[in-house]
């Protein structure tokens, strides 16, 4: 006895490698189909907007976007659910939108600071 791998080792080794290799490609192919499923739900989202928004009212939204992510999107899915309702005639203007993003802005906090 050399110390050398029988042929069977050999296989068995060669062998989950191949099961390895294979569970790796296999979660390689879900992120892939998971990051296309995010794409296109993108997609349809700026369709819907595009649909429903006009280019004023979009570019204030992309503004809110830029300043306060959380908020766009937050402002994105309320128009989005709007438009899925049915609860949208015609177009939302600039105004429009203006007034969307004061509703849904949260109450600016006041303070009152008292001298002694």
């Amino acid at each position: 006895m050399s110390g050398d791998p029988s042929d069977e080792e050999l296989e068995k080794l060669r062998q989950e490698k191949m099961e390895q290799l294979q569970e790796q490609q296999g979660d390689q192919d879900a992120e892939e189909a998971r990051e296309a499923q995010r794409e296109q739900m993108e997609a349809q989202k700026k369709a819907l907007l595009r649909q429903h928004l006009t280019d004023g009212a979009r570019k204030r939204l992309n503004t809110v976007k830029m300043s306060k992510p959380e908020f766009g999107e937050q402002v994105e899915q309320q128009v989005i659910g709007l438009a899925q309702s049915g609860r949208i005639q015609g177009k939302i203007d600039e105004e429009k939108m203006k007034q969307l993003l004061k509703e849904l802005q949260p109450d600016e906090k006041s303070f009152d600071i008292r001298r002694r």
